[in-house]
Order: structure tokens, then sequence, then C-alpha cells
């Protein structure tokens, strides 16, 4: 895995004067939308060395733009204008239209003189014939794959009008061994399940990491001989700083939206309590005094509420509270039991795990309470977690296997917040508790 991320130089190309006026755009507010048909036509290498890359490049941005549900990358196969008359003369718009383009991307990649390598990319509005936007590139030969997250940003914003999620990471529990003696070892991946590395030997016990919004951090809570014990981890540098010692803590701290604290419950004399901790200092402050249990709090992204799960009105449910733990109000009022809430990147949105006669669900709910939304279910489906544009959701779902369902097996699931486009994000092995980075700095 990168231990740090190449720097990158951004060239925006030129232009008509007409194509800011183009159109061309996925509507995002209508419930069930159609994948708009894009090509990715094969990049132009410009020498023999660079055709791997030229080749590559493309294939991400397709299996990208593809997993969103919003665009159906078109075959290859279909194509009739070839890679090198694209790069000379460019594109040939009614061939394309004749396959049902409404949007092409075509590109080059070459080995500039100091050896760093220009990836170049344009986006055509076919029926405009237009370009919208174009850029190059100039990195490391090795971060190819990053430019092509990139690159899928900078498509997805431009036709849905919304920020990418493509050039972000998933922190996630590994886990393998059976039911009694499981190992859960810290990993960390790109969002397409690319560049997989443990973060952690699987000596100890490792539960609920999450990603700092500011910094290259991330905070995960570790059981080992001394009990309980929250650590911080740089992924630049690979070095594990104890937190803290929380022998009654039950959740790990989640970061507050400007990174300089984390918030977390704790157990004293018998009650579960929410706190807030200072990272300078590591004094924590408490919040919440209830004699019930809270618990599992998540930050507003303008960092002026928190919502956390309670049992304090007789059952567990979702309460949403001022940062001073004032003006407590309850969101959610249905049959079971609701946890696990966090708050969306966008604000509008809380998603959480709700738990009903033998089934588990997640949803969505606005803060005010209205609108709750179950979008999927599973014998056990938990942990959700925003991509930062608050557009998707990763969660791990939970099923018995085995002989009599005496083992089990857990993996990894994005789903679109309409519910639809449910993927699988495959994983060396079984996974839980996943965590959807910031986009990479």
């Amino acid at each position: 895995m990168r231990k740090f991320l190449p720097v990158i130089a951004c060239f925006f190309l030129l232009m008509g004067p007409a194509a800011a006026q183009a159109e061309l755009r996925i509507d995002l507010t209508r419930g069930v939308v159609e994948p708009m048909p894009i090509a990715i036509a094969p990049f132009h290498a410009i020498s023999p060395e660079n055709k791997e890359v030229a080749d590559q490049v493309p294939r991400v941005i397709a299996e990208n733009l593809e997993r969103s549900g919003l665009f159906k990358p078109l075959d290859p196969k279909a194509f009739v204008q070839n890679t090198a008359s694209l790069h000379d003369d460019g594109p040939r718009f009614a061939e394309w239209r004749a396959i049902g383009t409404q949007a092409l991307v075509t590109g080059s990649v070459t080995r500039a003189e100091d050896g760093r390598t220009r990836i170049e990319f344009r986006l055509w509005d076919v029926f405009s014939q237009k370009q919208l936007i174009g850029t190059a590139y100039m990195t490391t030969p090795q971060n190819w794959r990053r430019i092509a997250h990139i690159i899928s940003d900078t498509l997805y914003e431009r036709l849905t009008g919304e920020s990418g999620y493509f050039d972000t990471r998933i922190v996630y529990v590994a886990e393998t061994g059976p039911p009694q003696k499981r190992l859960k070892r810290l990993a960390i991946m790109d969002q397409d399940g690319e560049n997989h590395q443990y973060l952690t030997d699987g000596r100890n016990l490792v539960l609920t990491p999450r990603f700092s919004p500011t910094q290259q951090q991330i905070t995960y809570m570790s059981y080992g001989d001394k009990g309980p014990r929250v650590y911080l981890y740089d992924i630049n540098t690979g070095r594990h700083e104890l937190l803290g010692d929380f022998p009654g803590m039950t959740f790990a701290p989640r970061f507050s939206p400007d990174g300089r604290s984390v918030i977390m419950s704790m157990a004293s004399n018998g009650n579960t309590d929410i706190y807030e901790m200072d990272l300078r200092s590591r004094k924590p402050r408490r919040i919440t005094t209830n004699a019930s249990i809270d618990t599992s709090p998540s930050y507003a992204p303008d960092g002026k509420k928190i919502v956390f799960e309670s049992d304090r009105g007789g059952s567990q449910q979702l309460y949403t509270m001022n940062m001073d733990g004032s003006n407590v109000q309850r969101i959610t009022f249905g049959n079971g039991r609701y946890a696990n809430p966090v708050w969306s990147p966008r604000g509008d949105l809380i998603a959480f795990t709700r738990m009903y006669q033998g089934k588990f669900y997640i949803g969505v709910i606005r803060p005010d309470g209205s609108g709750e939304r179950l979008i999927t279910t599973a014998y056990h489906v938990e942990g959700p977690s925003w991509s930062p544009n608050g557009r998707v959701l990763i969660y791990f779902k939970e099923r018995p296997t085995g002989p009599g369902g005496t083992e089990r097996q857990a993996k990894l699931y994005t789903v679109d917040i309409t519910g639809y486009n449910e993927r699988w994000l495959q994983t060396p092995r079984d996974g839980s508790d996943p965590a959807w980075s910031p986009l990479n700095p």
C-alpha cells in the first residue's frame, strides 16, 4: 500500500467557447436513474513503453463509473473509430452517436523528459459535438491508478453535479477463523478493493476503525492483555500511537469534523455516557449525564450537533443534541431497536442499523426524524459508513455457514442511498466494520 500520496501536477486543456454551455448531465433528483451510455475509448500511447498504462487507465475509469450505477460504459468492441484516429483527428461524432453514445472520454499517455508520466483526458458531449472538460496530470509512473480515480471523480462531478468518491480508501476489520477464536486485523484498501494491506498482525482483537476527516489518521479500538485500548494510526508513517486506556468504553471514538477531538462513550460507576476528548490535552469532557445508556455518538458535519443511541425512553432509539448536551431530541419512534447512527457528510441524512422481528436493516432518516427509509436488509447487516459525497453507504453483512450454521461469513457491500445498486466489495478474507475515508489530499 502507498505510505504517501505522490505529488500530482494538473493542467487544464483548452476547450471551445461553447463548451461551458453544454448541458449533458444526469438528473439525480429522480428516484431511479437510467444509466448514461458513456464510451471510455482506449487511451493513445505516445510511445510503446506507455501502452500498459494507456490500456489500464480507461479500464479503471470504466469500472469506477459502472459501479456507481449511474453510467453504462459501452463495450469497446462496438467502437468504430480507432485510438490513433481519435488522437490525431478528434472524434467522428456521427460514428459515436450511431452506437448510442451520449458522452465520450478520450485520452493519451506519454513519458516526460524528467521521467514522470503525463496522462491526459478529454470529455466530449457527443450530441452537441463539444468538449466539456480536459485535463492533463503529471505524476510518477507507479501512480497511474490514482490518476484513473481522480479522472473518474472529475467525470462524475461534471456529469452529475455532485463531487465524486473514487479517489478514496476503505479501512475495515479483516476476519478469519472459527467464531470462538476469530482473528481480526485492521486492513486498508482503495475503494475498489485494490492496493490492499493489513495494518495490524492479528495478535490483538481490533474493532471499529474510523478515519480522521482532516488528516491521514485512523482511530481504532484494540483488545489485548491490558484490556481495551484506543490507538491512532498514521497512514503515512505507519506509526501506532496510544490514545488512552478506557476500561469501560463501549465504542471506539469518532473524529470531530475539524479533526481536533474525538467523541466516545465510556462507562463509569455502572453508567455509560458520552464524552469528548481534545486530542492535544487528552482530557475527556463529559457531555451526557443520563442514568440510561448513551452510546455510539456521531458528529454532524458542521460540528454543532451529535446523534447518538440511548435507551432513556425505554427502548434503544436515536437522539440528537447540541455539542454541550442540551436540546436532546428523540428522532426515531419505530418498533424494534435502532443503533450505529452516523451523520452524512452532506448533513441531510443519518444512517443507522435497525433490528426488528429477527431481521437487521440499514436505513436513513432526516435529522429532524422525518423521512425514514430502510434501504437494505439481511440476516445480520450492520456498520454503515458514508462515502465522502454522501451518495453511497458501505456496510457489512453476516450470515451463518457450515454444519448447522455454526460458522459465520462476513462480507462488505455498498449501496446507493436510493436503495438501488447494491454491490459486493470483494476482500481477501471476511470483512466487517468498514469506514470510508475522505477524498485523498
